[in-house]
């Protein structure tokens, strides 16, 4: 048997990584690795970055990760409100100039996906890693997305099980010869009710894959206020408190 631990979409979220890697450790779990999206909406951008160069985690370039690597322009989107618009705006000029160039060259050297394989007995897993999509790393794929679209994924890169974020939603979605689809959810920046801090524990034997999401409480109140302290934007600490902003 194998354990392995995913996670994503940490958006400069220190207090929240730091509770899931402390968890990851308490299962005893080695391998870990990150779908991407470190900086943006709090205010430990450059933080994040260290700790996941420090320790040595394999990480994906995320659409953010992106932008900021690369100074890309920031295009608004129409599912956003005016308010959030404007908020987004402001937090990601705050990541182009505090995070260093030095942590902006770690973020542009990311690799895009990631296939991994593991040899268990005589049984081969083929786990597909993307940010969002084989072709994007900006697509929004939802659990209500047809079938169709995820199997053809699952068949194209020709993998047992593919892991994505970028939605902050998580989900597990079992097909057909013990095909997966799963959304590991959003570590810092959660955009499910409970606004907890959410990875995946995946568990590999020679006969199945049993994906585990997990979410974990952290300091919330305490990251709020410390972003509320900061330039960025009190719209993202209303909405880790999960108060009624203007967003969808």
């Amino acid at each position: 048997m194998i354990q392995i631990a995913i996670f994503s979409d940490v958006h400069g979220n220190l207090p929240a990584l730091e509770v899931v890697l402390k968890d990851i450790e308490k299962r005893g779990i080695h391998q870990m690795f990150c779908l991407g999206d470190l900086v943006d909406f709090a205010p430990w951008g450059n933080e994040v970055i260290e700790k996941i160069k420090n320790l040595n985690i394999p990480c994906l370039l995320g659409n953010h990760d992106e932008r900021i690597a690369f100074d890309l322009p920031v295009i608004p989107l129409s599912k956003h409100s005016e308010e959030e618009t404007k908020a987004r705006f402001t937090a990601i000029d705050h990541s182009k100039k505090h995070i260093t160039e030095e942590n902006k060259k770690f973020l542009s050297e990311l690799p895009f996906y990631l296939k991994l394989n593991y040899k268990i007995g005589n049984k081969h897993w083929n786990i597909q890693l993307v940010h969002s999509s084989l072709e994007s790393n900006d697509t929004y794929l939802y659990e209500s997305e047809n079938d169709e679209v995820f199997m053809k994924m699952l068949e194209r890169s020709n993998a047992d099980l593919i892991v994505m974020g970028h939605t902050h939603l998580s989900f597990t979605k079992q097909f057909e010869n013990n095909k997966w689809v799963v959304n590991c959810g959003s570590v810092g920046r959660s955009k499910e009710e409970n606004r907890l801090a959410s990875y995946l524990v995946l568990t590999l034997d020679d006969e199945k894959i049993i994906p585990e999401i997990v979410q974990l409480g952290y300091p919330l109140e305490e990251t709020a206020r410390q972003i509320e302290e900061s330039e960025i934007p009190d719209y993202y600490a209303a909405f880790l408190r999960n108060e009624k902003v203007s967003m969808l």
